[in-house]
């Protein structure tokens, strides 16, 4: 009889047999994988989707109609809106050293002449949505994260349209987005090579006052023209640029910038005499405000309070004089802002405006000012309430002009409303407004009686409950949304449960034994006809509602995942009996193994906008792993006190800053690190393979001298790569080129160390030593700074890891029963050299997850590549080519990964557990992750942390295929390594 390495004796007809059954068995289990692996793919890129449907959904509806401010003459009959774009407003306010104010003319007009405040920024206080904001009354379209950041991808309303005609000068990226397909607009805007950093660009604020200037100049030759500048309704639009070009290349606080302020009070000074002198009717009104302010640092887009407030004057036709402020020294328009920061403290004493009132407004507000001054309905869209504070209106204008503005924003409302309610079976409205045409004949009735105040007060209410009731239409699907996606995944992760344990544990050769498992088929079918009727009911329900597509596929995937999980329900039913026999010390290492995996993975999470997380999980791992160590094994042994350092030493890196400075010589210095320790791991390779407790790692099956040239070979590539790390720096410095010889070296190192790891011995420490020598060369080459050491220290925490599960095999007391040697007809599923998943084993996928992150991690920001500096490629390429250089960064950030994906295939190899069945585990945990940063996802705040919070979730969800396709490159390492045969294999007595 002969051994069939499976079952142990074979020979026999009844041999044969079972061969056939295993042969169908592994089969079934392949294609099962394999159609896994493709649903969860296809689960993942469908449900990723989602976030756009759920958070990034346009505001934006059109089909209302305008809503005039019922006025007998409007206030003004022509509007002057001066941006500075840029401008902060503690600068703009505060005076210079000498004591001075920047803006005599426009704190004049403070003091004498009209009325003033900051106006508050909402995230992200970029251009666009600034000028959007002022302009047209809403805030940022947060669809416009699916279309680029530019333009705005919606149609809208603005008080441009409105206008009976509007003039625009200014930038090129602001000026067309309101005017390109304006027909009653005159507007022009500078090429975009005026934007030059490098120069002082005030110049392009005085171009935008020139080319009004000659425009005014010309209508005393052009009747027309003339005629059309003496109509009312309209608008006079300058973008002034120069503040923001200023405040990105010199900072806020330069010179430059400072003089840019003086520059702006300057041109709105002339603008203003211009104006009164072209006209002479004070029917002209003033605003002059900011769309964002600027950092410190001259970047802007996120909260700050010097990106979001920014100054605001108005003055001229319709708007009041000054007032002497009382108590406080401002008057809020409204009682919270939408950049949610305190506005109960007092104006800056050095500001000097304490004793003049100050009327704060949200940014949005400025639109039905503006519109409200004209007489013109408010942009369709506009969101913004009516600051009255700045408005020179008597009691029953007040309450009509609110009332417009009030009717505007419920059009909205009761349009959304209709558009929702036509396309749902079971529409639910927004309880508090399903009376609200009794509340506008209410008003109406308040207005004839003369009762304003109390007009004035349900105007007021109206507004704010139409407000609330935009925000209720506008998250109206979330709750179903998130509720099916959240379902989607959570029975995705039910069904790769269940499947490693019917698969990967001894689980289910049990229960099959007691439940009779094998007829489960038979009853499955009644679940899946019941799920396609479900599913087909679920279908024609959206339909019905017509319902966007990718609702179909959200609703049908989650449907499909729960029929698969209900047709397993006797294994179910089976794994409940089985735990309710269960023992109080089986629940209890059930929950701590449960409570370790959440405090991990909530670390992991909290790790992508915390990296010091690492350094404390680091430092806490090497005392805890050291101590097992100490109990585990049996003598005298440095390898606790090895893992502890080598946990510790990693524990730094997160410390570091994620913009790595340049530091050639520690990238130098980095190369003669990794060729002591590949030393080391080669004396340890040679010197241990009697020694019992390292033969499982130190195991050849043949030494041969090729194996001790390869090595020599790779050390010395690497010492080559470590020259030419020195010499391609030091030359392109002087030089200002790469030399072409230093150029081609470089190529050829690296590309030639990568291929000699397939050549080396297939031991597990000669394999892994070789793949750290063989990406040792390509990773110097492209570091700059401490990222090198970085290598070497993940590459020893591996090792660290080997030896800790290398001690953890050798003293668990898993007997070699649990082998596949006695799988069962039933359940044979792995292979004959693994043994089955069980609770413990749990710590090798988390542990996995916890090192790849930390690979990533311990040298950038794992949301984006821009974090890595361009000039790690510099010793490859210095023309620029953006594929090439982007591909030579993306690998310079997979050879960690590389690194961790084979030291876990080698583990598992040596802990002899299925590598699959971990895979499966490492997606479970992620999709966990997953479901957070579900959650977390932002559509409000900076672009920075809209694009980061989007990013997360697509990276994590991604992992589905990025660590499979991870695996399947690193297979060609590591699938040739062996381990010491079960035969041969010491008995834990013998230790």
């Amino acid at each position: 009889m002969t051994s069939d390495g499976i079952l142990g004796v074979g020979g026999s007809d009844q041999s044969r047999s079972t061969s056939v059954v295993v042969t169908s068995r592994r089969r079934w289990l392949k294609r099962r994988e394999t159609w896994l692996v493709v649903l969860g793919v296809a689960l993942h890129a469908v449900y990723m989707l989602s976030i756009f449907d759920i958070y990034f959904k346009t505001p934006i509806v059109h089909g209302m109609d305008p809503v005039p401010p019922r006025f007998s003459e409007p206030p003004a009959k022509r509007l002057v809106l001066l941006i500075s774009d840029g401008l902060r407003a503690d600068k703009f306010f505060e005076p210079d050293e000498e004591g001075k104010y920047r803006a005599p003319f426009l704190r004049n007009v403070i003091k004498n002449q009209g009325r003033w405040g900051v106006s508050h920024a909402r995230p992200p206080t970029e251009s666009r949505p600034g000028h959007v904001a002022i302009i047209a009354g809403f805030y940022e379209d947060p669809s416009a994260v699916t279309k680029g950041w530019k333009a705005n991808p919606v149609e809208f309303d603005s008080i441009f349209n409105q206008s009976r005609h509007t003039f625009a000068y200014g930038s090129p990226d602001i000026i067309p987005i309101f005017c390109s397909a304006l027909p009653h607009s005159t507007w022009n805007s500078y090429p975009h090579e005026y934007e030059d950093f490098a120069t002082d660009a005030s110049f392009l604020d005085e171009w935008s006052f020139d080319q009004f200037e000659s425009l005014l100049n010309r209508s005393h030759e052009d009747p027309k023209l003339k005629e059309l500048l003496h109509q009312d309704k309209l608008v006079v639009f300058l973008h002034l640029l120069g503040c923001d070009s200023n405040g990105h290349a010199h900072r806020p606080y330069s010179s430059i910038y400072l003089n840019n302020v003086k520059v702006v009070d300057k041109i709105a000074e002339r603008v203003y005499h211009l104006l009164e002198d072209y006209y002479r009717d004070n029917r002209t009104s003033y605003i002059f405000t900011a769309d964002h302010g600027m950092s410190d640092k001259g970047s802007h887009g996120d909260g700050h309070p010097t990106n979001t407030d920014t100054p605001l004057v108005a003055w001229g036709a319709g708007i009041k004089y000054p007032k002497s402020a009382s108590g406080n020294s401002h008057s809020d328009s409204v009682t919270t802002f939408v950049d949610k920061h305190a506005h109960d403290m007092p104006t800056p004493y050095d500001w000097g405006l304490r004793r003049v009132e100050r009327v704060d407004v949200n940014q949005a507000d400025i639109a039905p000012l503006m519109s409200t001054l004209l007489g013109l309905p408010c942009p369709v869209n506009s969101v913004g309430n009516l600051p009255l504070g700045y408005m020179k209106l008597n009691e029953a204008e007040e309450v009509e002009a609110v009332l417009a503005n009030t009717k505007q924003i419920l059009n909205q409302l009761l349009r959304k409303s209709y558009i929702k309610r036509s396309n749902s079976l079971f529409f639910k409205p927004f309880k508090p407004l399903v009376h609200h045409s009794s509340s506008l004949s209410q008003i109406d009735e308040l207005i004839s009686a003369k009762s304003y105040e109390a007009a004035m007060k349900l105007a007021v209410d109206l507004r704010n409950l139409s407000l609330e009731g935009l925000h209720y239409f506008q998250t109206y699907d979330w709750l179903m949304l998130m509720t099916v996606i959240t379902l989607g995944y959570t029975g995705w992760m039910i069904v790769l449960a269940l499947h490693v344990l019917q698969c990967y544990s001894s689980l289910s050769g049990d229960l099959s034994k007691k439940e009779h498992l094998s007829v489960q088929k038979k009853d499955s079918g009644k679940v899946y006809i019941s799920g396609c009727l479900l599913m087909v009911i679920l279908s024609v329900l959206n339909l019905v509602e017509h319902s966007p597509p990718l609702y179909h596929a959200y609703i049908g995937m989650t449907v499909f995942l729960w029929t698969q999980i209900f047709s397993e329900y006797r294994l179910i039913r089976g794994l409940w009996r089985y735990l309710r026999e269960r023992r109080a010390d089986y629940f209890i290492k059930l929950l701590f193994a449960a409570a370790v995996a959440v405090v991990i993975v909530e670390l992991l999470v909290h790790s992508f906008t915390e990296r010091k997380l690492y350094t404390w999980f680091f430092l806490i791992a090497g005392v805890v792993a050291s101590i097992l160590l100490y109990f585990s094994i049996p003598w005298r042994s440095g390898i606790p006190v090895f893992v502890c350092l080598s946990c510790w030493f990693l524990s730094v890196f997160t410390l570091m800053p994620a913009e790595i400075p340049d530091n050639n010589n520690l990238v130098v210095i980095s190369g003669a690190i990794i060729i002591v320790i590949s030393l080391a791991a080669k004396w340890l390779d040679t010197h241990a393979e009697g020694n019992k407790f390292w033969q499982s790692i130190t195991f050849h099956e043949s030494r041969t001298s090729m194996c001790s040239m390869l090595y020599c070979i790779q050390i010395f590539l690497v010492g080559v790569s470590s020259v030419m790390v020195f010499l391609s720096t030091k030359h392109r410095t002087q030089n200002q080129e790469l030399h072409s010889s230093h150029q081609f070296i470089n190529w050829l190192v690296a590309g030639s160390s990568m291929v000699l790891p397939l050549f080396s011995a297939n031991g597990i420490l000669s394999r892994l030593s070789s793949i750290f020598l063989g990406f040792a060369p390509p990773f110097l080459l492209l570091s700059i700074g401490y990222e090198a050491v970085f290598y070497s220290a993940l590459a020893v925490v591996l090792m660290a890891w080997i030896l800790f599960e290398n001690a953890s095999h050798h003293s668990s007391k898993v007997k070699d029963t649990s082998l596949s040697e006695k799988n069962t007809e039933e359940h044979i599923t792995i292979g004959s050299d693994e043994r089955y998943l069980q609770l413990s084993d749990v710590r090798i996928p988390l542990i996995f997850m916890v090192l790849f992150n930390v690979a990533f991690f311990g040298t950038g920001n794992f949301a984006s590549i821009a974090s890595f500096e361009i000039s790690s490629v510099y010793r490859f390429i210095t023309i620029f080519s953006p594929f090439l250089m982007a591909a030579l960064l993306i690998f310079k950030l997979f050879i960690p990964f590389m690194l961790v994906i084979c030291a876990f295939s080698a583990i598992t190899k040596l802990v002899r557990v299925p590598r699959l069945g971990c895979y499966f585990l490492v997606i479970l945990f992620s999709d966990i992750m997953t479901i957070h940063f579900f959650f977390l996802v932002k559509n409000t705040g900076s672009w920075m942390e809209i694009g980061n919070s989007i990013s997360h979730f697509g990276i994590v969800s991604a992992q589905v295929v990025f660590v499979l396709l991870l695996f399947a490159l690193t297979n060609l390492y590591t699938r040739s390594i062996r381990v010491k045969p079960l035969s041969t294999s010491p008995s834990l007595k013998t230790l």
